[in-house]
């Protein structure tokens, strides 16, 4: 049951990679600020659960896929959730302009990752942990890179071992959008 449960799981997030570059949406202005606010509610059970805090700086306006980009912070806000140590998680939410880039970062202070491992966590089923230790796919941090990478921008992590994680990601700056 555990095993056919787990198939369809990964069934379920094989489509939903597949379906990020043929059934997005056009790009449009996006407040992230609003599309953040979707994520954390989307995740507000899982929030109250871990007793988490989840801080957010003021985010600007893009041009991209509404939906697509509120799943890309919803992994990225989900996974600091999961991979957490004792302390009661905190996860912070930043964006400046780098160049021609929005560059989000979204810190945790969980239990991190080799750098060993810093690009292999973004491939489709890689997974550092057994699925009795944390729950999962192995594909949200795919799903996110495919959808970053649809958006124009790339995705990296920075992160040690025991002292949580930050992952980076960019989007291109389209002018001021309103």
């Amino acid at each position: 049951m555990d095993g056919a449960s787990r198939m369809g799981g990964c069934i379920d997030a094989l489509l939903v990679y597949s379906r990020v570059g043929s059934h997005g949406e056009r790009f449009w202005p996006v407040d992230t600020a609003a599309v953040v606010r979707d994520a954390i509610a989307n995740l507000d059970v899982a929030i109250g659960e871990s007793a988490a805090t989840v801080i957010r700086e003021e985010l600007p306006i893009v041009l991209g896929d509404l939906s697509q980009l509120t799943l890309v912070f919803q992994n990225l806000i989900g996974n600091a959730l999961k991979f957490r140590t004792d302390t009661a998680p905190s996860v912070e939410i930043k964006a400046r302009r780098a160049d021609d880039d929005w560059c989000f970062s979204v810190a945790d202070n969980g239990i991190g990752i080799a750098p060993r491992h810093a690009e292999r966590i973004f491939k489709v089923f890689q997974r550092l942990h057994l699925p009795e230790e944390y729950p999962g796919t192995g594909m949200g941090l795919s799903i996110a890179k495919k959808i970053v990478e649809r958006h124009g921008g790339r995705i990296w992590v920075e992160s040690t071992e025991g002292h949580g994680s930050t992952f980076h990601f960019t989007v291109p700056y389209a002018g001021e959008l309103q």
